[in-house]
């Protein structure tokens, strides 16, 4: 009896190994990064646009406006696909700006849309559209306001504006590494 027993224990040791791996073969991989997804996959800026640097800012909006500095003010957030596609792009202005420019890039959770906001507060700037560019000039007027697949160019002139400096100086100063450098905007 106890012979006739151990194989059984045997098979059904044997059979539960065998489920626990299938199940585990055919469970999907949630651990990929997918750019085209709203799923949370971590810092957008290191992961899809190779620059981690850009969050958390350097410095604060409220101090930027009292220092009468030139503003690009940017919301996103972590989970939209629109705001993956968009990283690359802010990377590439705070590589060819960030000299001229404070480069302030914000997650729009804790904020509101309040036009009536004081000037130095996001909620005074946010529209509720993801993602979304303002550049500010020294006394934090607005000279550019785009959202969602926004255009360089258009960009790169407020900037020039904002700084005095000529847009378009020199090439970009990211290359494309990987799938998820080589387009902009959503």
């Amino acid at each position: 009896m106890k012979q006739a027993f151990l194989p059984s224990r045997l098979l059904n040791l044997i059979f539960s190994c065998f489920l626990f791996g299938l199940i585990f073969l055919l469970t999907p991989d949630q651990t990929r990064a997918d750019r085209d997804t709203n799923s949370y996959d971590g810092n957008i800026f290191a992961l899809y646009a190779g620059n981690g640097a850009l969050v958390p800012p350097s410095i604060s909006l409220e101090a930027a406006i009292k220092e009468k500095r030139s503003i690009l003010l940017a919301f996103y957030l972590d989970d939209s696909s629109a705001s993956k596609r968009f990283a690359p792009l802010l990377s590439d202005l705070q590589g060819r700006w960030a000299r001229d420019v404070e480069i302030i890039a914000l997650t729009s959770d804790p904020y509101e849309v309040n036009p009536n906001a004081p000037v130095d507060s996001p909620n005074h700037y946010w529209s509720g559209s993801i993602p979304q560019i303002l550049v500010l000039d020294a006394n934090a007027k607005i000279l550019y306001n785009g959202q969602g697949n926004m255009d360089e160019k258009e960009i790169e002139t407020a900037l020039a504006l904002a700084t005095g400096r000529p847009a378009n100086q020199g090439s970009r100063s990211s290359k494309s590494f990987n799938e998820y450098n080589s387009e902009y905007g959503s």
